[in-house]
């Protein structure tokens, strides 16, 4: 088989560190400025809900990135699998990256959304309550195993 080229390798890095830093982004910055928006509007102007709507209209974009990075990391880490490359801790956070974000952008977006078109109502009840922390912490470790597949290609690629 052929090695993957390096300017392909080096795009493929590049992108994993983009959607890491996207997902840290959202989660350490956005979601906090979002749902605290009286403290820059100066009053409180949304409510939670309104706040709520917000937040998911960018957690669905940058699903988008999301998918983009999943179909990368299937088809360069399959190839490396493929060629007998074979690294346990690169491939068990492979899947990881792509079982959590296909989690996040198949299931937890899509249930989201459906339960705040039910209205407000819904997004004060236990299930929403819980199907929000569910998707935080798949969303957590999306982020973690997206950090250790990046650190172990750049590891393995200034050998």
């Amino acid at each position: 088989m052929i090695s993957i080229p390096k300017p392909i390798t080096t795009a493929y890095i590049v992108l994993l560190g983009i959607m890491l830093g996207a997902a840290l982004y959202a989660g350490i910055v956005v979601a906090p400025t979002v749902f605290h928006s009286e403290a820059a509007l100066g009053s409180e102007l949304l409510t939670r809900f309104q706040e709520g709507l917000i937040m998911t209209v960018n957690f669905v974009k940058l699903s988008y990135l999301v998918n983009v990075t999943i179909i990368a990391v299937i088809l360069y880490e399959g190839y490396r699998f493929k060629s007998f490359e074979r690294d346990t801790v690169g491939l068990m956070s492979a899947v990881m990256v792509v079982l959590t974000g296909l989690l996040y952008t198949q299931y937890y977006i899509p249930q989201i959304l459906q339960m705040q078109s039910e209205g407000e109502a819904i997004t004060k009840s236990k299930l929403f309550e819980n199907a929000h922390f569910a998707s935080e912490l798949d969303f957590k470790l999306f982020a973690l195993s997206l950090l250790i597949l990046l650190v172990r290609n750049i590891y393995r690629n200034i050998k």
